[in-house]
């Protein structure tokens, strides 16, 4: 069965352009575009999509609503949002009302199909960048913080989750730290199972639900 998506951008071009990017995958069927949130909520009834590929910034009803009314419409509905401006409390609001991926517009085609085979297969989805953005000033905070459960991570483990927080990649943080990418990869697993959480996008949504610093 093919996965169902609904295109929602303002920009004609946008979404001929992701729509031809997706048809060249068997496993995708672009069901319906909209030019706006108002229409995007009325064909996610409609439609009832996979998923929802949203601009962040269209007119009229703001995306955070809409996507709150495309779970209300579609509980089993994926939202992935595309964003031009990378501002913490978009992202945040985003994720807060549900969404499931975060994808940077100028990384969009580059991104899009693997974001969507993330979130079809349950996990959240962020473009690095958006990581070290909404988790980067929280795990900052609490690596500080001797009384949370933090401060159960060795030094060089929190040393990994700074860098990871700020957006660097495997190969980057063995570069600086002068280790090997397997070694970072182990430090990164001792992280999750001491945190009790399976991945990088989990710890930031579990940063959002503990409150990253005010907004």
């Amino acid at each position: 069965m093919k996965i169902k998506i609904l295109l929602a951008f303002e920009q004609i071009k946008m979404r001929e352009g992701l729509r031809s990017l997706l048809e060249e995958y068997d496993e995708f069927e672009v069901a319906a575009e909209a030019d706006s949130c108002e229409s995007t909520v009325a064909l996610t009834g409609e439609y009832k999509p996979d998923i929802v590929v949203i601009d962040a910034a269209m007119p009229g009803l703001s995306s955070i609503e809409a996507t709150r009314r495309i779970i209300a419409i579609a509980p089993d509905a994926k939202v992935i949002a595309l964003t031009m401006d990378l501002e913490r409390r978009s992202a945040v609001e985003m994720l807060r009302a549900g969404t499931s991926g975060y994808v940077l517009k100028e990384s969009a085609f580059e991104e899009l199909v693997d974001a969507i085979g993330e979130v079809v297969a349950g996990n959240t989805y962020l473009s690095p960048p958006v990581v070290g953005l909404v988790l980067g000033e929280y795990v900052h905070r609490q690596l500080s913080e001797e009384t949370t459960i933090f401060s159960t991570l060795t030094p060089r483990e929190r040393e990994v989750l700074k860098l990871v927080a700020e957006g660097r990649s495997t190969a980057q943080i063995a570069s600086e730290m002068d280790i090997s990418t397997k070694t970072v990869d182990t430090h990164r697993q001792h992280i999750m199972d001491k945190l009790n959480i399976r991945g990088i996008s989990d710890l930031t949504r579990y940063a959002i639900r503990e409150g990253i610093s005010p907004l």
